[in-house]
């Protein structure tokens, strides 16, 4: 049974614990509402760009184009977003496991692009092939890291290296519900809409192919950034959650150990009281 004075140092422990948590939870509310803030801005942008895609898609055959190049798929890379700090709850865990079953799953070879330390820890002991490993600020992912995923993935692409590639992130809904999932990137299919409607004669200006070149890569590292976004705005959501349910675990503790320590506080009084009384006794 504990002593009064190890319960005491459990108390100690406990609200040292809670300051911290409390503190991380605070800094992770605050960087998650930028956070929220960056992924609604960049919505917009998203679906303006896939609307225009599925604009062009509905005026016929498009010309051929690096990036929209289909081929027998016999290795493929996985671009993994995760975090590069724990304490996060189920963040990285979800993705880890969502990425495992993914190559286990398929026929092809996969190899990895880990975007944080977490998913580049985890895959590097394990013996994948791991072609490349990006940190990101704490603040959360910027522009010219997808500008480098972008560069590091076609390159693979358009080389012939990988035949496809895919992004595992967590989709962003609210702050206690992010969502993992693994989306094909590489080759580009153009978007089809939620509701047909007739092919409707375009005329090009530039050509086809020039718009193409200069649309595709755009609209590519647009898909990139936007998954970074939501990468971001998951894991704050989810360390704050996580932390919110540390600290409220530790103030629970905290009053249980107190509770324990003012019984145990007040059956030593009892029990000096007796001793007292009894020799009082002893002496009549």
């Amino acid at each position: 049974m504990a002593t009064l004075k190890e319960i005491r140092a459990r108390i100690k422990a406990a609200k040292n614990i809670q300051q911290i948590t409390k503190a991380m939870k605070l800094v992770a509310a605050a960087r998650l509402k930028k956070a929220t803030d960056r992924v609604l801005d960049a919505r917009p942008y998203a679906d303006k760009m896939r609307g225009l895609m599925e604009s062009i898609a509905s005026a016929g055959d498009l010309p051929s184009h690096p990036l929209m190049e289909k081929r027998p798929v016999s290795r493929a890379c996985i671009i993994l977003l995760t975090s590069d700090r724990g304490l996060a709850g189920a963040y990285n865990t979800g993705l880890i496991r969502k990425t495992t079953d993914f190559i286990k799953g398929s026929t092809f070879k996969a190899s990895l692009i880990t975007v944080g330390k977490k998913g580049t820890q985890f895959f590097s002991k394990r013996g994948y092939d791991v072609l490349h490993s990006l940190t990101v600020p704490s603040s959360g992912a910027r522009l010219q890291d997808a500008i480098e995923v972008t560069r590091l993935a076609r390159q693979l692409f358009e080389s012939g290296e990988v035949d496809a590639i895919y992004v595992c992130y967590s989709k962003f809904f609210s702050a206690i519900r992010q969502v993992p999932q693994i989306v094909q990137l590489l080759p580009i299919e153009p978007p089809v809409s939620a509701q047909p409607t007739k092919s409707i004669p375009f005329e090009f200006e530039p050509e086809p192919a020039e718009l193409l070149n200069s649309l595709l890569p755009r609209y590519f590292q647009t898909l990139i950034w936007q998954s970074m976004l939501e990468a971001t705005a998951s894991e704050f959501g989810a360390r704050m959650t996580a932390m919110t349910s540390a600290t409220d675990n530790a103030g629970k503790m905290i009053q249980a150990l107190t509770l324990k320590a003012n019984r145990e506080r007040q059956a030593a009084i009892t029990k000096e009281i007796l001793e007292v009384v009894g020799g009082a006794e002893a002496l009549k």
